[in-house]
């Protein structure tokens, strides 16, 4: 398999402020990742673009990022609470949506299998009107919205410890795009219920998985297994983006979820086999510990690759959640949703 590798140098120009989790150094932990997975020749990089404001308008209103333009023209400041800009945040927001929009026409184009996007600042927290939980433009967003422009059905599959709400914000209406979170809960922002399925002709779309501090790998490929597989064969989605937030890691700082990173290779293995190679596409998000993200990293980018290798670190089992699990299958059931 050929794997696109998607970065810029100015991923390190956004500055979130000083002792911030969501620092530089997190990029070249993703590089890391890349030696460390071992890929040579199956790994093709890729110079992202950015993204037009055609493209981000499609899930962003004028009004919101001429704020955020502004602010970074202006030398930066504060967006919200939790989310800082620089001067060289803007120009970083929008390489890291354009990264998603290249690697999928690259891929339209026959160039790939699949594509990994190494990008700064993150994006799932960022809904239609509101930046929160350092992100800027929602990049997952930009690219499914790109390609539900152009026919396609669209599965978000984000496993970062936070719930992905401003993923969720943008399509929780759309029955387009199939947007699947496993978070842990409770934990910032606070949303992901198992009961927010969407609304409107997107009911049944969202499908939100909530966890129990600890959870481990084995609870994980229940949840895909009971709940995700068959809402994806109802869904017969075209094209699969993984929103990849590593925080789930056992050693992340700001989480308490129970993964290591062997977990995330029966996971996305599973995720990606649900579309034909050469529609697959990763953008990374959280993650704040260097070494569980580059270890992470690496691991991802085997099964992306189809590579086989020695676990970096070996799965785990036998953590809470299985009964959390249960408890959504439940709802779904009940609501005639699975």
């Amino acid at each position: 398999m050929t794997v696109l590798f998607a970065t810029h140098a100015a991923y390190l120009d956004h500055l979130a402020g000083p002792r911030h989790p969501e620092r530089p150094e997190r990029l070249q932990a993703v590089l890391d990742g890349v030696q460390l997975a071992g890929l040579g020749d199956a790994m093709e990089p890729l110079v992202p673009v950015a993204a037009s404001r055609g493209d981000l308008e499609r899930v962003h209103p004028v009004a919101y990022l001429d704020r955020i333009e502004g602010i970074c023209a202006a030398g930066g400041g504060r967006l919200d609470p939790d989310t800082y800009a620089s001067s060289g945040s803007w120009h970083a927001a929008t390489l890291a949506a354009g990264a998603g929009l290249a690697a999928v026409r690259a891929m339209q184009d026959g160039r790939a299998d699949a594509a990994f996007c190494a990008v700064r600042p993150p994006g799932h927290h960022a809904t239609k009107h509101e930046s929160m939980g350092f992100c800027f433009v929602n990049n997952v967003a930009v690219a499914a919205a790109a390609l539900a422009a152009q026919g396609e059905r669209v599965l978000i599959f984000d496993y970062d410890a936070h719930h992905g709400n401003g993923t969720q914000d943008v399509f929780y209406d759309d029955p387009r795009v199939l947007f699947v979170s496993l978070h842990q809960w409770p934990l910032y922002p606070g949303t992901g219920h198992y009961s927010e399925v969407g609304e409107g002709e997107g009911r049944g779309h969202t499908l939100n998985i909530p966890l129990p501090p600890g959870a481990t790998g084995d609870v994980y490929l229940h949840a895909f297994d009971q709940l995700v597989a068959p809402l994806a064969a109802k869904f017969e989605p075209t094209w699969v983006i993984i929103s990849a937030g590593f925080d789930a890691h056992r050693n992340d700082p700001i989480t308490e979820l129970g993964l290591a990173a062997g977990d995330y290779a029966p996971l996305t293995r599973r995720v990606l086999s649900l579309v034909p190679a050469g529609r697959r596409l990763i953008m990374l998000e959280g993650g704040y510990d260097l070494e569980a993200l580059t270890f992470s990293s690496a691991t991802v980018l085997r099964e992306l690759a189809d590579v086989a290798g020695a676990p970096i670190e070996h799965a785990t089992s036998g953590g809470p959640g299985m009964a959390s699990v249960q408890q959504v299958v439940d709802h779904w059931v009940r609501d005639g949703l699975l």
